[in-house]
């Protein structure tokens, strides 16, 4: 896709299929068997088998390669195998990399996938305690002897330039959280399932980074989540109704860095949410009044209000009463801060269930969902759309 022009992905595969193991604090099991549940849990949702699968897709930072996971599945032969880079801006853009391969018939069953042991074993959250020369560990080392030495703090950088820019104070962050929780609480798969917040119960949460307190930050989850994807043609005859994939985008913005894009000529955005934004609206056809659920990546709440900035749902600074206003259902399932951290893998999964109309919290007649990836990174987004 260029980013000066419509491409012709749209509509041309779908998600026929999602699975995932629980989500917990301690698995107790290998990220490789956390994987193969969560690939067989999907494949069973779409009627399908392993010996079905050509094409596997995954992230960087990935204990469990494509080929391990396709042995131990008891996959076959594969045509097409892929990984994404950046993190949670992966999560979208390895369904945008399934559906080039089935779209081009490079391959014609393809599973995306994500399992780790986030919270029991590598805790991303915990930042930069070791990295092998690269350049991108240069960029970072302008940061890391200041004291920016977690993802927390990085954002947080960010975060009190926008609310020093718009007037704001770190209550504006609240209904982030507060949201998510809400839904959450009535999700029996989300970790504070039966635990919704107050806007005070935010406001007295212990600092981590200011502006950042604790109920701004998401948690840590061991858990797999897997996504089958296939052409519209195929998925309707399968055990599930298609979501279709009307657009899929990646993005990169002018001097962009892995989350400590500190030296642009601004602070109070997200351009490389800016980028897939105009890719996704430009392919589709849509606008943000034709889209029903937000699926809006949530490390950390902030970044959800320039998010919608970003995609044009309100004018820059207004985000925070555009959420509190509950003008567009967000993250139903109780997103990354309420529901589980699978770097947004479980967000799209969210995104299938309200258009089969199978939510916990189902928006009536949801027709079309956007989803977004991580943010702070080179990113990805999607919009999935029911079938005619």
């Amino acid at each position: 896709m260029s980013v000066r022009t419509r491409d012709s992905l749209g509509s041309r595969a779908a998600i026929a299929g999602i699975g995932a193991t629980d989500f917990s604090k301690d698995s107790g099991r290998s990220e490789l068997t956390l994987a193969v549940e969560a690939v067989h849990a999907a494949l069973d949702d779409a009627g399908l088998v392993p010996a079905d699968v050509d094409g596997m897709v995954t992230f960087t930072m990935d204990t469990s390669p494509e080929i391990t996971v396709a042995q131990a599945a008891g996959m076959g032969e594969l045509s097409f195998f892929s990984r994404v880079h950046y993190g949670g801006g992966a999560a979208c853009a390895t369904v945008q990399q399934a559906a080039l391969a089935v779209a081009t018939g490079v391959a014609e069953v393809v599973v995306c996938y994500r399992a780790f042991n986030e919270r029991s074993g590598r805790r991303f959250g915990s930042g930069v305690q070791q990295r092998e020369p690269s350049a991108e560990g240069a960029a970072l080392g302008w940061q890391l002897p200041f004291g920016l030495l977690t993802p927390a703090s990085w954002v947080a950088m960010i975060a009190q330039r926008y609310l020093h820019t718009y007037g704001l104070t770190p209550d504006a962050f609240g209904h982030v959280a507060v949201t998510d929780r809400r839904h959450a609480a009535t999700n029996p798969a989300a970790y504070f399932y039966g635990k919704p917040i107050t806007l005070d119960d935010h406001a007295a949460s212990r600092w981590i980074a200011e502006p950042l307190r604790l109920l701004d930050c998401c948690q840590e989850t061991d858990g797999g989540q897997a996504i089958v994807v296939t052409s519209t043609e195929r998925a309707r005859d399968l055990r599930r109704p298609p979501a279709v994939i009307e657009a899929a985008a990646q993005g990169a913005g002018r001097n962009q860095e892995a989350m400590t894009s500190f030296y642009r000529d601004g602070l109070t955005g997200l351009p490389e949410m800016g980028v897939v934004a105009r890719q996704l609206w430009r392919t589709s056809g849509l606008a943000p009044g034709d889209i029903d659920v937000g699926i809006l990546y949530d490390h950390f709440t902030p970044f959800v209000l320039m998010q919608l900035e970003e995609f044009g749902f309100c004018g820059k600074g207004e985000a925070a009463d555009f959420v509190a206003a509950d003008a567009l259902p967000l993250n139903t399932h109780g997103g990354q801060l309420g529901e589980a951290y699978l770097h947004g893998m479980n967000g799209i999964a969210e995104a299938v269930r309200q258009l089969r109309g199978t939510s916990v919290n189902q928006i009536p007649g949801a027709a079309r969902t956007l989803v977004t990836a991580g943010t702070g990174v080179p990113t990805s987004g999607l919009i999935l759309g029911t079938d005619g």
